[in-house]
């Protein structure tokens, strides 16, 4: 059955989750800028020429604003609908107001939105479905995974995985990544890993960063949050890097996360080895709590990468 939320306007509405993939590399990130291509602007674009008699068009609440050049499999946002949308989704399939309940909108609207975007389209919704009571996309979350994939001097070059792939023109020593890796968890105030931002908390959970070769032979930092500021993970694994070239001691790393301040002893690697890979939720029943405890923690929080 079809649940209702209470939207700020005060409508009766619809909640739908969305969960989206995208390259990156032509994206100026996620969040709409005008001028530029932003993955926000051509979605609520296409949902604008989805639900064009609509008063109130449709926008997107993101689980994480990605930045230029990040890519995402697991991207999550939510949207929400009133009657007037949600009408306007049935009837085209010859359903009535009153057959609602078992009209199926979230699929209809996934398949409308790639639609849209096209069969070659660097974005793709992978799934859509009615949001359970209390969920936020972004403020539901408990955990956000990012990987980023490195190929060393030992590793492949592979020219058909360069635009999520960095180059790297030396041999790293994993063993050292994952030490210097390991030494960083926990709760901490990351202002010297993170571009500062006015007004947003630099405090995260670093719950896993860990560092793995393929069979491929490529370099994979895991790397898993509660939330990430901007520049993070890119910051975190540029640190490490340094580590597995034996530019940085290991114990340094840590050092520098305590001294809180921006240092110019390792490099912020690019963003088209970023990928977001999944976000991750409570159960439904703690979604709502969960939501109200993130926006009193951090009322500034600024989830993204």
């Amino acid at each position: 059955m079809v649940a209702d939320n209470l939207a700020t306007d005060e409508r009766a509405t619809t909640r739908i989750r969305l969960d989206i993939a995208y390259d990156g590399a032509g994206f100026k990130g996620w969040t709409k800028q005008p001028g530029l291509r932003t993955v926000q602007g051509e979605l609520e674009t296409a949902l604008a020429t989805i639900f064009s008699r609509s008063s109130h068009p449709p926008t997107l609440t993101v689980a994480g604003r990605t930045d230029a050049g990040v890519h995402a499999i697991g991207q999550v946002a939510h949207v929400d609908l009133g009657d007037e949308e949600l009408g306007s989704l049935a009837r085209p399939r010859g359903k009535a107001s009153a057959a609602l309940e078992s009209f199926d909108a979230a699929a209809t609207l996934a398949q409308r939105l790639n639609g849209i975007l096209g069969l070659d389209s660097d974005i793709h919704i992978s799934r859509a479905t009615v949001a359970a009571e209390g969920f936020d996309a972004r403020f539901s979350a408990i955990w956000r995974r990012y990987e980023y994939r490195v190929a060393d001097a030992s590793g492949p070059r592979n020219p058909l995985e360069r635009n999520r792939t960095l180059w790297y023109p030396a041999t790293l020593d994993i063993d050292r990544m994952n030490r210097a890796a390991e030494s960083l968890l926990g709760l901490h105030d990351w202002a010297a890993y993170c571009k500062p931002r006015e007004g947003a908390t630099t405090i995260r959970t670093l719950q896993d960063f860990s560092w793995t070769r393929g069979s491929d032979g490529v370099l994979v930092a895991h790397v898993k949050a509660d939330a990430f500021c901007h520049s993070m993970v890119r910051s975190l694994v540029g640190a490490t890097i340094s580590a597995g070239e034996r530019k940085l001691e290991v114990a340094r790393l840590a050092a520098v996360r305590d001294e809180l301040e921006r240092t110019s002893e390792f490099k912020v690697v690019p963003a088209k080895g970023l990928v977001l890979m999944e976000v991750g939720y409570p159960p439904d029943a703690e979604l709502a709590a969960r939501a109200l405890q993130t926006r009193a923690r951090r009322p500034a929080i600024d989830a993204m990468e």
